[in-house]
C-alpha cells in the first residue's frame, strides 16, 4: 500500500483517507462533508487545466479544489 494525497489519484482509483492536514476551517468543512480518517474515497474525474476534482465519499459526490485535495492524505487499497 502506498501513501499519497487525493490530488495525485487518477480517475477510478479507490483509497482510504489516512489524514487531513488542513487549517481548522477547511478541516471542519471536510469533516462535515464526510471526509474522515478510515473512510473509503473514490476519484470520479478531474477537470482539465488544474480544475476541480470530483470524488465520491460513501454515496455522496463532492467537488473539491485541487489545493484542498492536496491536503488529504490517502492510502491506496
Amino acid at each position: 500500500m502506498s501513501s499519497h494525497t487525493l490530488a495525485t489519484m487518477h480517475p477510478g482509483d479507490i483509497a482510504t483517507i489516512i489524514h487531513i492536514n488542513a487549517e481548522e476551517a477547511l478541516h471542519k468543512r471536510l469533516i462535515a462533508l464526510g471526509f474522515r480518517n478510515g473512510k473509503q474515497i473514490e476519484l470520479i474525474r478531474k477537470a482539465s487545466f488544474s480544475g476541480p476534482i470530483q470524488v465520491r465519499v460513501g454515496t455522496t459526490d463532492i467537488m473539491l479544489r485541487r489545493s484542498e485535495a492536496a491536503k488529504i492524505s490517502v492510502e491506496n487499497l
